[in-house]
């Protein structure tokens, strides 16, 4: 499991003073108002960050981080990540999953292995699992309970039950 969890990433700055609009990546972009520090992560470190405002702007958040006053501070961090600790998350409902720990985990059917999911499209009506299929390649799969039948986590195991025309 991921120790760190993505909540955001740096879009662009706003302003002159250090602000810098976030694309929030978390399904509640509210919780920024209750984050007090963020960890950037640079690519080579994580910078642990103090927030010091949130105000939000159609779907950005624009937050000023205490100690970055300038520009040219925070201009180099464009399209970093922004993450919290996995015990600093927000508390997740009954077949509720990060992301992250959703990547890269082996999907199974009744009749065996069928693939690894690569990636989770977030639709209006419910999330999609995309799967890359050792038989059919590229399989767009439901995240609903007719289809998705377990997940586990600790294991990196998700068992699925096709419908008809999903393959």
């Amino acid at each position: 499991m991921e120790e760190f969890l993505q909540v955001g990433v740096i879009s662009s700055t706003h302003g002159i003073r250090g602000e810098v609009k976030v694309f929030p990546t978390t399904d509640d972009p509210a919780r920024f108002k209750k984050l007090k520090n963020v960890l950037l992560d640079t690519g080579r470190e994580r910078l642990e960050l103090e927030v010091q405002s949130v105000k939000f702007f159609k779907q950005f958040v624009i937050v000023k981080f205490r100690g970055i006053d300038n520009i040219n501070d925070i201009e180099k961090y464009k399209g970093k990540s922004l993450l919290v600790p996995r015990e600093d998350a927000v508390e997740l409902g009954e077949d509720e999953y990060y992301i992250a720990d959703l990547m890269g985990m082996e999907v199974f059917t009744e009749e065996g292995r069928f693939g690894v999911l690569k990636d989770v499209m977030e639709t209006g009506a419910n999330e999609v699992y995309i799967i890359d299929s050792d038989e059919h390649g590229e399989v767009l799969v439901p995240a609903i309970h007719d289809c998705i039948l377990d997940v586990n986590i600790e294991e990196k195991v998700m068992k699925i039950r096709l419908l008809d025309g999903l393959v």
